[in-house]
């Protein structure tokens, strides 16, 4: 499948002075990577919008600069937006090297129906959301697949070993022993369900108080 592309302008509205920059219609970007000096970008924001909704993690992108001769291979390695809006606030693209090998993080998905939650009514629990691998630019894929169809007993698990990972093109840098799904006996998935208290009572005793995530900025 061919990469997607998006062009962009050199940035000289630094600063608070983005706002403005956002207000106009474009989103401020940066591009960074390995002995790489960062360089100020800005996008169309219709434009990126749109391509963001089409792409997957880790999809290689061909940035074309104005005033460079040919597009720049990059990936985003974030995107901040506002927490009300969920306006897009800023892009981080890495440049990469087609023929060096990065690190990356590869989303974990489950599928399929375990016979520990169909026939003893367990409760499937997810663990790890995303594992670390090594590889080539185009050697890293968008998701790993977790069938938990395997999981037939309760208190059975799925690990990282269990993922077909292709070790001939990437290195694994998560602990293959790490839990990534387990299925949980009833009695047990009640007791790790936080309580809420009621309307002013104090919290039970070891409840866990999830804390708000910080805006970025």
């Amino acid at each position: 499948m061919a990469n997607s592309e998006l062009q962009v302008m050199p940035r000289t509205v630094l600063g608070k002075k983005v706002a403005a920059l956002r207000r106009s219609g474009h989103t401020p970007a940066n591009i960074f990577g390995h002995k790489l000096e960062s360089t100020a970008v800005q996008a169309d924001t219709v434009a990126l919008t749109q391509l963001l909704k089409g792409m997957t993690r880790n999809a290689i992108l061909n940035l074309s600069v104005e005033g460079e001769g040919a597009p720049r291979s990059v990936v985003i390695r974030a995107i901040s937006r506002d927490p009300v809006s969920t306006q897009i606030l800023h892009v981080d693209f890495y440049q990469i090297n087609m023929t060096e090998k990065m690190r990356a993080d590869v989303k974990i998905v489950l599928t399929g129906t375990s016979e520990a939650v169909t026939t003893f009514g367990g409760v499937l629990l997810q663990t790890l959301e995303s594992i670390s691998v090594e590889a080539l630019p185009s050697d890293i894929p968008t998701q790993f697949v977790a069938d938990v169809s395997l999981i037939t007993q309760l208190e059975g698990a799925l690990h990282v070993r269990d993922l077909a990972i292709d070790t001939s093109k990437m290195t694994l840098m998560t602990d293959p022993e790490v839990v990534v799904a387990r299925v949980a006996s009833p009695r047990v998935a009640t007791e790790e369900t936080p309580v809420v208290a009621a309307e002013g009572a104090a919290p039970a005793a070891g409840a866990a108080v999830p804390a708000a995530p910080a805006a970025a900025s």
